[in-house]
């Protein structure tokens, strides 16, 4: 069998760890030659001496593994997992677009373009399109002079909360987001 008909059968799933051992997991996964994702965000934490900016899992307790179902298996006796998460009693399979969305709510990208103000309201479904949140798509909830985007990863049950300028937001049609 090829490689592009193994990948075919690849996916998303999600690893449950020990508490504070996301990073130490992730580096295990690497060394296994299991693909892994762990989306993280830069914080400034405040000590009695010095402030200093650390990175922390988006997700705590999480990473995401790309591989075959049937090879899930490979991920438990690494140090520091606890489970794979499960759906009705299945492994709980991560859509690529919710990947995709942990993907930019965790990088640093940024964009100077600005694109006239649009019109939306609540719950109608956007696209970012500038800034450091670009190409994530969301369900948008009105708040004050910017909108407040909220970034649902139902495989998770989690939802994100960012405050993001009308100025970079695009309304999209119900089927466009269904279709990503």
């Amino acid at each position: 069998m090829s490689l592009s008909q193994n990948e075919e059968k690849y996916e998303w799933f999600a690893i449950f760890t020990k508490p504070r051992s996301e990073k130490k997991v992730y580096e295990r996964m690497q060394q296994h030659d299991i693909e892994a994702f762990l989306p993280t965000i830069k914080t400034v934490r405040q000590w009695s001496d010095r402030k200093k900016t650390i990175e922390l899992p988006l997700i705590p307790s999480y990473i995401f593994v790309y591989m075959e179902e049937k090879d899930l298996y490979k991920t438990l006796p690494i140090q520091g997992t606890v489970s794979v998460l499960k759906h009705l009693g299945k492994p709980a399979k991560i859509r690529p677009l919710e990947i995709e969305n942990l993907r930019i709510l965790s990088g640093n990208s940024e964009s100077h373009q600005v694109s006239n103000c649009i019109n939306v309201t609540a719950g109608d479904d956007v696209e970012v399109t500038n800034g450091p949140f670009m190409g994530l798509i969301a369900t948008c909830i009105k708040e004050g002079n910017n909108h407040r985007v909220v970034v649902k990863i139902d495989s998770l049950g989690s939802c994100f909360n960012v405050n993001i300028p009308l100025s970079f937001l695009r309304k999209i049609e119900k089927k466009e987001f269904i279709k990503a």
